[in-house]
């Protein structure tokens, strides 16, 4: 459904990144919206009243996403209750475990890396109900020295992600457990960039990766470029990768430091993959077809802080919900854009993330605690939103450290994809439909629909 940006109806603070509107937003139903309908939902002409329409007993589907959202706001005594599957692990305390209960703590552990491709979370001082009971300083030391045994005894490394008080004596931990798999170099994370025309994707990408900020003319983009009208135009028309390593300290490793892509690979603990797509409409089969191909983990929609919500943006979006490949935002161009603009193109996001049928949760993304509860949110329900200048460096260590946090696939579905051999990164395998061009967006989006259903029949048979 597509909400047009809020008429000006007065001047706000300026600040660089206001604050987050605590507006809720009313659906008709409860649970997750199917991602086809969220997809077709972009293109629906809204009917009147549907962005606050909504029973009762769906304000609990809100409630729930928006409370893991609030949790790091405010302090509050409980989290969401521990689940089985998953890299996250609720404890107490680990104070002198005896031989056969630290050998049952270790399989656990190595559990949790499974589950999370190398990567598991611990929270120390929370109990299995979500019970933020915390830990005395005494405590919590002697519990993060048997944590690291642990991790020890598996070859693993540890690294505290934040320390948080719960009372005057008592705090809660959360630490990042990770080890490399056998079968593998390093832990790999996959992001498709995606958004309009000249949003800047391949110059955050440039800056990412090569460790400089951008002159304000494309020059951190160039080197992504593979064909001279990219370098003339300076719009992506083919699909390139570039790569940010991180070490087991959470350290970023580029080609600032490195001369090429193995070097980083060598060096680093995790890789983030970068996949940069066209974002202008004229190249939509080739966007469609490296989202489908390259089977993202996630991805980036990259969206212009002076020009807002246009063109690709909601196709784009849309790709990634029919693909249910979870989204994460980056205004870019933020030293540019002046705060009451800024502010327009967040409301609007937000809007539009919240609107009936899609009914996400955005989360403005201001300090290094929410970055933290993005990181934590991992089944795409919560879209966190990063305001950045590849220029300036405005936001940009907020934007690595949630890169720093995405979690891997799971060990099932790594499993899944595994068992599908056409999965592979070979746009030469499958042969797709013709993509017409088209600006009438009926016919685009039942193209888009055509694309997806024979990728999907392409990769089951």
């Amino acid at each position: 459904m597509y909400i047009g940006i809020m008429s000006e109806t007065g001047k706000r603070e300026d600040e660089a990144i206001p604050k987050r509107i605590g507006k809720r937003v009313k659906t008709k139903s409860i649970g997750q919206p199917d991602a086809m309908d969220a997809f077709l939902s972009l293109y629906e002409p809204a009917a009147e009243g549907d962005e606050n329409c909504i029973d009762d007993e769906s304000e609990l589907f809100v409630d729930c996403a928006e409370s893991i959202v609030a949790d790091d706001r405010i302090i509050q005594r409980n989290i969401p209750p521990e689940v089985e599957t998953g890299r996250r692990e609720y404890k107490l305390k680990l104070i002198r475990p005896t031989g056969e209960r630290f050998k049952k703590l270790v399989t656990q552990m190595k559990w949790r890396l499974r589950e999370g491709q190398g990567e598991a979370i611990y929270d120390i001082g929370v109990s299995d109900n979500g019970a933020l009971t915390g830990l005395n300083e005494d405590d919590m030391d002697e519990s993060l020295s048997t944590l690291r045994s642990m991790a020890s005894t598996l070859g693993a490394s540890t690294s505290i992600l934040r320390r948080k008080s719960v009372s005057e004596d008592l705090s809660v931990m959360e630490v990042l457990v990770r080890k490399i798999p056998d079968d593998r170099n390093c832990i790999e994370i996959r992001v498709a960039v995606m958004g309009n025309v000249d949003a800047g994707k391949s110059t955050l990408i440039g800056v990412l990766t090569q460790g400089s900020l951008d002159d304000g003319s494309g020059a951190a983009r160039v080197n992504l470029f593979r064909h001279a009208h990219e370098i003339k135009t300076g719009n992506t028309s083919s699909i390139s990768n570039e790569i940010l390593g991180f070490d087991q300290e959470g350290n970023e490793i580029n080609y600032r430091s490195y001369i090429n892509a193995e070097e980083i690979c060598m060096k680093s603990a995790k890789i983030v993959k970068f996949i940069d797509l066209a974002g202008h409409e004229k190249y939509m089969h080739t966007t469609i077809r490296g989202v489908t191909i390259y089977a993202p983990h996630y991805a980036m929609l990259v969206v212009n802080g002076t020009t807002g919500v246009v063109g690709t943006t909601r196709d784009h979006l849309g790709l990634a919900f029919a693909l249910e490949v979870p989204v994460f935002v980056v205004i870019t161009k933020a030293d540019l854009a002046s705060p009451h603009t800024l502010n327009e193109t967040l409301e609007h996001l937000e809007r539009l993330l919240k609107s009936f049928g899609i009914r996400k949760v955005p989360l403005r993304v201001e300090d290094e605690d929410t970055v933290m509860t993005a990181g934590r949110a991992v089944d795409g329900q919560i879209v966190p939103i990063f305001a950045v200048s590849s220029v300036s460096g405005y936001g940009l260590d907020l934007l690595k450290q949630y890169l720093h946090l995405l979690s891997p696939l799971t060990a099932r579905e790594r499993e899944k994809m595994m068992q599908d051999p056409s999965l592979m990164e070979n746009s030469s395998v499958l042969e797709y439909p013709p993509f017409i061009e088209t600006n009438n967006r009926i016919e685009l989006c039942m193209q888009v629909i055509v694309h997806l259903w024979y990728s999907t029949w392409s990769l089951t048979t």
